[in-house]
């Protein structure tokens, strides 16, 4: 145990890695951290790695030349799908980029974007790059604080949002290198000098003759920056993760052959767009990928997450879908609602299903095919179609970690969820899951043309997962402490990941650095797989969080399965039917979180309690075991500030709204023996 301590902490307070960064000359480095910087590209001398390099124009243009009358965007108005062609889609981009140089956009300064996905998010993001400005996404769950921190950042001559909320964030304060901004949904509530709506912006730009945006256009390297990241500051103020035209043309293209994407005069691909675009995933699976293979992209509704999303997969049946971890567990939550309505025979029927399904899919080998046929045909393809994925050849995860409850459900049911990894500073994908080669709880393995590499690993061989390749990015924008924390002289990016790989080479992550729980005791602890064997183990759970560094034992926050308002996204009191359903097998009545919090149900308490025995039974050592738990009055969520855009769980702002529950497990029980309780005289 001592040994094994002093490796891990000769681990983290490493020296080992590579010497520290140098100032780089421009074009000769692999990193930069201004603005104007140009950084000397990962090639090769064959394979995907030596692929020409292109900017986003000439690999739009390409596509357009190829597939200019397929379409390349829908939206709904009212009940009907509207479409746009990529002949129109380039246009529109150009002229929008012809506006944002009539408005007074500088190069290498931001277009800030601050919406619900859209046309307008797409233009104006081409439309920035094309201009030779930077695209800039922005989360819509930001405060006006953060929205200000990133606009200043990213010095935005530019800010594009979708309506009269997302506008008040912006005018709270004074941005110095801000000319204007555009509102694209929704009538103007207020006329204020220099604020203009889409359609006055537009007219702006088809006003315009093609010169400059021409000369701008073919002055663009792939090797410059055109678009900003911010990281979700989770761990701290966001950073500006820089990506270069070469990190998004070239990742499109590695991973689209990867993926097998066909190209749209063989079969178009279709894309769902609905995850938050200020996200690397959501934009290289909904702009990019599509746009290399001449795919097309729909919009879903502002309310996709709140309940809308199920409607528009059964309207445009995706070839290929994304879904963070909370999307399919609230599937499965839905599925199980309904199916435990069904009558005897049909849960029999799927019941038999499903075993079969789960069997045949983890196998891998011809395990009873009559019986998988007869499966798919009674109940897998009825599965499909009421889902809206009877199309869809890929369904895919990320984004955070995912439990194998929820793996094994849609397995069952003969859809396997690809996990992949990567993140914003590989441009997105590192590793993907493919049908044939796919392991349960692993995200896959490299992409074609990158490597990955896992530093100083233990005795299990557990390191840091590191990346190389043309989708590593070029650096943070003006944070020279940090690119050097993230990048190592040698160039290979550290994730502050723990992964490890097995015998056939798939990656398994196991734990985040910054999250590992280090005990009082110098034990180290990765928290999540503990916290998703407590949620396989009690089904009743929603969200655990693992406490427990520098202190001398585990304990747990625990939320209940409950309701989310449609309109806020806030967690509501009422449990949700499954989880109704689960104390009444139980032999509890409650149908509230306020009648489970805090003990008032004991039976549910004493339930919660057996389940993590069970998981305390199959801890490696005392140490990882869960001696105390609590149940909160409320859920987790993205407005109550727990969860980040994509779900992550923020475990620096949970430490600190729930200080005084935590601090309670920690404080010393009184015995007779001590000065504070006397033993009573005799």
């Amino acid at each position: 145990m001592f040994v094994g301590t002093v490796i891990m902490f000769l681990y983290y307070s490493a020296t080992a890695r590579p010497n520290s960064l140098s100032l780089p000359v421009k074009g000769t480095d692999l990193w930069t951290l201004h603005r104007d910087g140009e950084v000397k590209l990962r090639m090769g001398e064959s394979g995907p790695e030596a692929e020409p390099p292109l900017t986003v124009n000439q690999m739009f243009t390409s596509t357009v030349q190829r597939f200019g009358n397929y379409d390349a965007l829908g939206w709904k108005e009212g009940e009907q799908w509207k479409t746009m062609t990529y002949n129109d889609y380039y246009k529109t981009c150009r002229t929008a980029a012809k506006g944002f140089l009539k408005l007074g956009l500088e190069r290498y300064h931001g277009v800030g974007i601050l919406g619900f996905n859209s046309v307008e998010w797409f233009i104006a993001d081409i439309g920035a790059i094309l201009a030779g400005g930077f695209a800039v996404g922005i989360y819509t769950t930001n405060s006006p604080e953060a929205c200000q921190y990133v606009a200043e950042n990213c010095q935005a001559n530019i800010l594009v949002v979708e309506n009269h909320k997302q506008l008040q964030k912006i005018l709270q304060d004074k941005l110095p290198h801000l000319k204007a901004i555009i509102q694209y949904k929704d009538e103007l509530k207020e006329k204020r000098p220099n604020l203009y709506t889409w359609a006055e912006f537009m007219k702006l730009g088809r006003d315009e003759p093609d010169a400059q945006l021409d000369d701008i256009i073919s002055s663009q390297k792939p090797n410059q920056c055109c678009t900003l990241i911010y990281t979700s500051g989770t761990t701290g103020q966001p950073k500006g993760v820089m990506l270069s035209h070469d990190n998004l043309t070239w990742t499109a293209f590695v991973t689209g052959q990867y993926v097998s994407l066909t190209d749209a005069d063989k079969l178009q691909e279709v894309i769902v767009s609905y995850l938050p675009l200020s996200h690397i995933a959501a934009q290289m699976i909904d702009v990019w990928l599509p746009m290399k293979a001449g795919g097309v992209t729909y919009f879903a509704q502002p309310d996709a997450l709140k309940g809308s999303l199920a409607n528009t997969l059964r309207e445009i049946r995706p070839t290929a879908f994304m879904g963070v971890p909370r999307v399919w567990e609230k599937m499965q939550e839905k599925m199980k609602s309904i199916g435990a309505k069904s009558s005897t025979v049909r849960r029999k029927v799927a019941s038999w299903a499903k075993d079969v399904g789960l069997q045949t899919n983890l196998n891998k080998m011809e395990l009873k095919p009559l019986n998988y046929r007869l499966a798919k045909r009674l109940v897998f393809r009825k599965v499909r179609k009421a889902l809206g994925l009877d199309r869809c050849t890929r369904c895919y995860t990320g984004a955070a970690p995912i439990t194998k409850d929820t793996l094994e459900f849609f397995l069952s049911l003969d859809i396997p969820l690809f996990e992949l990894y990567g993140m914003s500073e590989s441009s997105g994908p590192q590793t993907i899951s493919l049908p044939d080669a796919f392991r349960l709880t692993s995200c896959g393995k490299v992409i074609p043309g990158c490597k990955t590499k896992i530093f100083n690993p233990d005795v299990d061989g557990n390191g840091e997962i590191c990346f190389w390749g043309r989708h590593v990015f070029m650096g943070y924008l003006n944070m020279p402490d940090k690119t050097e924390e993230a990048l190592d002289s040698d160039g290979w990016l550290h994730s502050g990941d723990l992964g490890k790989h097995d015998q056939d080479n798939f990656l398994f992550i196991t734990g985040r650095i910054k999250e590992l729980i280090i005990t009082a005791g110098g034990e180290n602890i990765p928290p999540v797989p503990i916290e998703d064997a407590v949620k396989e183990a009690v089904p009743l759970i929603s969200n655990a969080m693992l406490i427990g560094d520098k202190r001398k034992f585990l304990s747990m926050l625990l939320t209940i399965k409950c309701q989310v308002n449609n309109e806020t996204g806030a967690p509501e009191d009422e449990l949700t039917p499954e989880a109704v359903e689960l104390c009444r097998k139980l032999g509890s009545n409650s149908t509230r979180v306020s009648e489970i919090a805090g003990g008032r149900d004991r039976v549910v308490y004493a339930a919660i309690q057996e389940g993590i025995n069970r998981v305390n039974e199959k801890a490696t050592s005392n140490a990882q075991r869960i001696q105390k738990w609590t149940v909160l009055e409320k859920d987790f969520s993205i407005p109550g500030g727990e969860l980040g855009p994509t779900m992550k769980l923020k475990r620096p702002v949970v430490m600190k709204m729930y200080k005084d529950q935590i601090e309670n497990f920690y404080k010393e029980v009184l015995t007779p023996t001590t000065p504070d309780n006397p033993l009573p005289s005799k």
